[in-house]
C-alpha cells in the first residue's frame, strides 16, 4: 500500500502542473495581443531579464519601446504585465488594492524572515498594524525626530572628517551613508545604539543587514518555492528542511536572518524592561523616549484589547523597521551624491543654498524642509533613481484593466481596457512611471532638477499618478505606500545639508557601476560587490 504513495504524488503533482499549464495558457491567449517582449525560454519566460543584475538596458528598453502595459512571461511563460498607466496604477494600487494584492512569495519570505509585520501581512491584518503606527510616522513627530538626526550626521562628518584629515582621499561613501542611515533609524527608530560611527570596527548586524538584499535577490528562482515550503509542517520541522538543502546562499540567508532576528529580541527586552521600570529608565536610553518604538508601545499598552498588537507583531515590527529604512534610504542618499559628482555645477549651487539658509548653524525642521534647491534635487534623483524600480502584485480573481489612453495591440487594434485573468502577475513599473514621457515630457530621462522649481505640466498633475509622493511611485501609494517616506525625506536632507556644508565630492578613479537588486546599490567597476568610492576633500569653514 505505501509503495503506492510516491505514485500518487506524481500523478497529482502532473495533474496540478496540467492544470495550471492550461490554465496560463488560456489567460495568454486573452493578452497575446498586448505588445511586449519574446520570452527567452519556457521554464523561466522573461524573469532572468526582468531580475539581472546588469539589465538596466533591458528594463529601459521595456520602458521606452513598448507603451505603458507590457505583456511578458514568467516561469512555465505565464502571463506577466509589466504596467505604468497611470489610470491602471490606480486600480491597481488603491481602488481594487484587495484584487492586486503582494504576491504569495512577497509575503511568506518577508513573514519568514521578519516575522509578522507590515510587510508580511494582508487585509484587515495589515490595516491594523498601520492604523497603530500611523501617528508615530507623523510630521509632527518627525520635528521631535531632528535634533537626534544632527547629533548623529555631526558623528558622520567627523569621521569622514578624519579620513581626509591628511588631504582628499577616496572614500566608500555607500559604506558611511549604511553606518548612518542604520544608527539613525536605531536611534529615532528604536532608541538603541548601533554604531558609534568613529572607526571601522566590526558589526555582526550591519554585516547582515547589508547581505540581505543582494543574497535574497541571488535566490529569485528559488523564492517561488517559499509559500509551499512555509506551510510545511511546524517551525522546527521547517528550519531542519531549510538547513537540509545543499545551497551555500540560502545557507547564508538563513545565517543572516538569525542575527537579524536574535538582535531585534535584544532591543525589545531592553525596551519593555525600560517602561516596567518608569518614565526615568525610558529618558536614560538613547532616544530619551521620543524614539518610534518608545512611543509605539506606550500607545500600545493603552489601546484597547480590539486593537493591540500582540508581541510578536511587535517584534516583527522592529525587524522590518530596521530593514526597510536602511538599505533604501542609504543608497538613495550614496544615488544623489553620485549625481552630484556628475553634475558639479549643480553641487555647488546647493552647497552655496545650505551655507546662505544656514550661517554655520542648524537650520530648524521648517527651514530645511524649505529649501527649494535642495528639495528639487531629492525629488528629481528619487524621480529618475528611484532605489526599487518595480515591485510585483498578484491578480487574485479576474478583474479589468482600465486605461488613461489606448494602447495598439500587435495586430493593429487598439485596447481600451484590459481583461486581466486570475493568477495573472503584475510588476508595478515604478521607474516606468517616474520616466513616463507622455507625463513628463521628452527630457523625462534627463536629470533636471530645475523642473521642481516652477509648476509641473498638467499632464503630471491631471494624470493622477497614486504615489504618496510628489506624483512620483518612488514611495508606492495606497494602503501599502511606505509608511516611512516622511522619516526618509528628513533623514535625507539632514545629511545632505550636513555634508555639503563640510565636503566637496568628485569623481574616483574608477568607474561606478549601479546593479539591479532588490534595492538598486552601487558596486566599483566590474566588482559585484556594493561600494561606492567618492573622492572627498574638505571644505574650509563657510566657504563653497
Amino acid at each position: 500500500m505505501t509503495g503506492n504513495i510516491p505514485l500518487a504524488l506524481l500523478l497529482c503533482g502532473i495533474a496540478w502542473f496540467l492544470r495550471r499549464y492550461l490554465q496560463y495558457r488560456s489567460a495568454n491567449t486573452t493578452l497575446n495581443n498586448l505588445p511586449g517582449p519574446p520570452s527567452t525560454s519556457f521554464w523561466t519566460g522573461n524573469i532572468r531579464q526582468i531580475y539581472d543584475p546588469h539589465g538596466s538596458a533591458f528594463h529601459r528598453d521595456i520602458t521606452l519601446n513598448y507603451g505603458p502595459v507590457v505583456k511578458m512571461h514568467a516561469f512555465f511563460n505565464r502571463p506577466l504585465l509589466y504596467v505604468y498607466d497611470p489610470q491602471a496604477l490606480q486600480h491597481i494600487i488603491v481602488k481594487e488594492q484587495h484584487v492586486y494584492e503582494e504576491t504569495d512569495t512577497f509575503i511568506w519570505s518577508n513573514l519568514l524572515a521578519f516575522g509578522p509585520g507590515l510587510l508580511s501581512t494582508l487585509g484587515n491584518h495589515h490595516k491594523k498594524q498601520r492604523k497603530m503606527l500611523n501617528p508615530v510616522f507623523s510630521m509632527n513627530h518627525m520635528r521631535h525626530m531632528l535634533p537626534i538626526f544632527y547629533r548623529i550626521v555631526d558623528q558622520l562628518r567627523q569621521a569622514i572628517a578624519t579620513q581626509v584629515s591628511e588631504g582628499p582621499k577616496e572614500v566608500d561613501v555607500l559604506n558611511w551613508m549604511g553606518r548612518t542611515a542604520l544608527e539613525l533609524i536605531g536611534q529615532g527608530g528604536l532608541g538603541y545604539s548601533f554604531d558609534r560611527l568613529v572607526e571601522d570596527t566590526p558589526n555582526e548586524y550591519r554585516d547582515a543587514l547589508k547581505a540581505f538584499v543582494p543574497t535574497l535577490f541571488s535566490l529569485a528562482l528559488y523564492r517561488t518555492f517559499i509559500p509551499y515550503i512555509g506551510r510545511l509542517g511546524s517551525p522546527a520541522f521547517r528550519r531542519w528542511l531549510v538547513e537540509m538543502i545543499p545551497h551555500k546562499q540560502i545557507q547564508k540567508m538563513t545565517a543572516i536572518v538569525d542575527v537579524m532576528a536574535d538582535r531585534a529580541s535584544d532591543i525589545l527586552a531592553e525596551k519593555k524592561n525600560a517602561l516596567r521600570a518608569g518614565d526615568e529608565a525610558v529618558m536614560r536610553q538613547v532616544g530619551e523616549g521620543k524614539d518610534i518604538m518608545s512611543i509605539l508601545m506606550k500607545a500600545n499598552m493603552e489601546a484597547s484589547e480590539d486593537d493591540r498588537l500582540p508581541e510578536p507583531e511587535l517584534l516583527a515590527q522592529m525587524a522590518t523597521l530596521l530593514f526597510a529604512a536602511t538599505d533604501t534610504t542609504s543608497n538613495a542618499l550614496s544615488r544623489i551624491l553620485d549625481v552630484l559628482v556628475q553634475h558639479p555645477d549643480a553641487q555647488e549651487q546647493l552647497r552655496k543654498e545650505i551655507l546662505d539658509a544656514s550661517q554655520g548653524s542648524e537650520l530648524s525642521y521648517d527651514e530645511l524642509m524649505q529649501l527649494p534647491y535642495l528639495d528639487a534635487v531629492c525629488r528629481e534623483t528619487l524621480r529618475l533613481y528611484p532605489p526599487v524600480i518595480f515591485v510585483r502584485r498578484d491578480a487574485r480573481k479576474d478583474a479589468i484593466l482600465p486605461l488613461s489612453e489606448p494602447i495598439r495591440g500587435r495586430d493593429g487594434t487598439l485596447i481600451h481596457e484590459i481583461p486581466v485573468p486570475k493568477g495573472t502577475q503584475i510588476v508595478v513599473g515604478i521607474q516606468g512611471s517616474n520616466c513616463n514621457k507622455a507625463l513628463w515630457g521628452e527630457d523625462a530621462l534627463e536629470w533636471k532638477p530645475e523642473r521642481w522649481l516652477s509648476a509641473l505640466p498638467d499632464t503630471v498633475t491631471n494624470a493622477r499618478v497614486p504615489g504618496v509622493y510628489s506624483n512620483l511611485m518612488t514611495f508606492i501609494g495606497g494602503g501599502r505606500a511606505c509608511i516611512g517616506f516622511k522619516f526618509s525625506e528628513l533623514e535625507m536632507k539632514a545629511v545632505l545639508c550636513t555634508l555639503l556644508s563640510s565636503f566637496r565630492f568628485e569623481p574616483p578613479k574608477e568607474p561606478i557601476t549601479w546593479r539591479i537588486a532588490g534595492i538598486n546599490h552601487p558596486a566599483m567597476g566590474n566588482s559585484s560587490k556594493p561600494q561606492m568610492l567618492l573622492k572627498v576633500t574638505a571644505l574650509k569653514s563657510g566657504t563653497a
